[in-house]
């Protein structure tokens, strides 16, 4: 079995697990993310955008310094010029991250849960520990694009060891936006990274290493999964996922396991722990 689950995802980059949590375990979460909704500060009102991503949230240390914070991020279409909202709250946001794991008690729950350490176990984990978490929303008719992208841009570790767990909490589709993967990329290695600026003179405080390569649409494939279902990503594959253009929600929280025995997280990763502290580790 631990061999199994192994060899899929080392063979098409990801492995769906179907049933990973409960009908009830499911409401469970979402009536959390709900309740986050009513919780986002007006202050701090920030958009989050993977297609304009140079324009916004990279520039801002409320991005970069939520390792040990839980922060709220606000769809493009949810806000006018002001800041104000133009959608109702529990459809105006388009995720919280990235501390969720260690600073709420129901997603905390789940992360740390004996089924995640299986699966890590079974995926040959030896020290694995927990960098982020997200909620995301994929709200319907607001929720935006995800460019395709490899979670290793992000959280690179050398050797390569990150993998996401993306669980369903509605039943995910094509017309909702459900996850879409190009089959065996991880195998190419990572493409482009995105690092902390070394230039302290630039205003720009995350840059990318290089431009985005151009994905043909007809390499990805669609993963539809119903509510409850974990999908494992590893750190290379590239994966993307559509606007949501349905009138159907499409909520999902996901946090990424990286392994720390013998493996370095890199220094110029956008997050980093905050140095009294370190990413908590599943098991040892």
């Amino acid at each position: 079995m631990r061999n199994s689950l192994l060899e899929e995802l080392n063979e098409n980059g990801y492995v769906v697990l179907e049933g990973f949590l409960l009908p009830e375990e499911v409401e469970e979460v979402l009536t959390a993310g709900q309740e986050l909704c009513l919780e986002a500060p007006k202050e701090s009102r920030t958009i989050f955008s993977t297609v304009n991503c140079d324009t916004n949230q990279n520039k801002e240390r409320y991005f970069i310094e939520s390792a040990d914070k839980v922060r709220y991020f606000f769809e493009e279409g949810a806000l006018d010029e002001k800041g104000d909202l133009v959608v109702k709250p529990e459809n105006a946001l388009n995720k919280v991250g990235h501390s969720l794991h260690t600073d709420h008690d129901t997603f905390k729950k789940f992360t740390f849960s004996h089924r995640v350490r299986e699966a890590c176990w079974q995926l040959g984990f030896k020290r694995p520990a927990v960098p982020q978490s997200m909620y995301i929303y994929k709200n319907p008719g607001i929720g935006g694009e995800v460019i395709a992208h490899q979670d290793g841009t992000f959280l690179h570790t050398e050797p390569a060891s990150t993998v996401g767990f993306w669980i369903a909490l509605h039943d995910a589709s094509t017309q909702n936006g459900c996850l879409q993967f190009i089959k065996g990329s991880h195998k190419s290695g990572v493409h482009r990274r995105y690092v902390r600026n070394q230039d302290q003179s630039s205003n720009e405080l995350l840059v990318y290493d290089r431009p985005a390569p151009i994905y043909p649409a007809s390499n990805f494939t669609s993963v539809p999964v119903e509510a409850g279902t974990c999908v494992l990503i590893h750190s290379q594959v590239v994966h993307r996922s559509d606007q949501n253009k349905s009138n159907k929600a499409r909520h999902a929280y996901t946090f990424h396991v990286i392994e720390t025995d013998g493996v370095k997280y890199s220094e110029d990763n956008w997050l980093q722990s905050s140095p009294d502290s370190s990413f908590p580790i599943l098991y040892e």
